[in-house]
């Protein structure tokens, strides 16, 4: 009997949503990732001292003011994660970029070179790493340029058809619309189901997808924050998911068959083409009060930990 893993698997690429190199060795997953909570969380654990330790040398080394340090600090551990990903995990490695610099596109493509420029020097297989970028204007217009120069992105904190859209449109390879968190927004309205019956995530992940296949778009669509198993279940066929250590180890150890929900033919769907103008996404995202609330409270979560980050490397560049 298969497991719902492997039952999975057949249908979707997954990746393993942790920066816990142990976990990741064991749970099977083919994609990794890094993100600053990931890594705040995994830096926690004694034995990727080493990974910090070299990020600190390293910027002590490049030398300059101290904040300059501490950026190069970050950029160096996110890429220790990285680089050690890709000698774990066949798939991508996806990588984010600094969210603070979100609105403004000339910051992000610098640092998602910079980013791309220590991965070679680590060695690591640039072929398979991902650079995220949030999903708001600038953010997008930064993938594109960088799709231009021959490095790939996967778009971060996709809430909406809009911003799927506007991503794809500007050649990114990946795209990151979440789950739990759409699901969580609209039960705290006491919304627990669409009008369809369907969980709000799932359902808003499900338009996405099929948005994407019926306008011909080959951008790949990552499902994320996942709050349960049958969330997971629910979006058997997306392109990839990526899922907790948890979630993961609870599908290997039940037995159990998959069937296929989402597929990569263009469904049968009344949903309109986008308007991509400027004037029409920003006014669309506005007025989208969950993708609005959604993108700017994900954005200040992860600005939030890399300042936790930056203080911690702060700290140790200054000992």
């Amino acid at each position: 009997m298969s497991t719902l893993f492997t039952g999975l698997a057949a249908h979707t690429q997954i990746g393993a949503d942790t920066g816990d190199l142990a976990a990741i060795r064991t749970l099977g997953a083919k994609d990794c990732t890094t993100n600053p909570t990931l890594i705040l969380k995994a830096a926690q654990d004694p034995v990727h001292a080493p990974l910090l330790d070299e990020a600190v040398a390293y910027a002590r080394a490049k030398g300059g003011s101290l904040e300059s340090q501490v950026e190069w600090a970050i950029d160096k551990v996110a890429v220790n994660f990285g680089a050690a990903m890709c000698t774990i995990a066949s798939g991508f490695v996806c990588t984010e970029v600094d969210i603070r610099l979100s609105f403004d596109s000339a910051a992000t493509v610098a640092r998602s070179e910079r980013l791309i420029d220590l991965y070679r020097e680590a060695g690591a297989d640039v072929s398979k790493v991902l650079i995220k970028v949030a999903a708001t204007w600038e953010g997008v217009e930064a993938a594109r340029i960088l799709k231009a120069r021959g490095i790939e992105c996967n778009v971060t904190l996709v809430f909406s058809v809009v911003q799927a859209a506007l991503a794809a449109e500007a050649g990114a390879f990946m795209i990151a619309p979440y789950v739990g968190r759409v699901t969580d927004w609209y039960k705290a309205r006491g919304v627990d189901k669409t009008a369809d019956g369907f969980d709000p995530g799932v359902a808003n992940v499900a338009v996405i997808y099929n948005y994407l296949r019926k306008f011909g778009y080959p951008t790949r669509v990552m499902g994320a924050s996942f709050r349960g198993v049958d969330q997971v279940l629910a979006l058997a066929g997306c392109d990839h998911l990526t899922i907790g250590p948890a979630l993961l180890a609870g599908l290997a150890a039940t037995e159990g068959t998959v069937p296929r929900q989402l597929g990569p033919s263009a469904p049968v769907t009344p949903l309109p083409r986008v308007d991509l103008s400027e004037p029409a996404v920003r006014w669309a995202l506005l007025n989208d009060p969950m993708a609005y609330d959604l993108l700017g409270q994900g954005m200040r979560g992860f600005a939030a930990d890399t300042e936790t980050l930056s203080a911690m490397f702060r700290a140790k560049l200054q000992e």
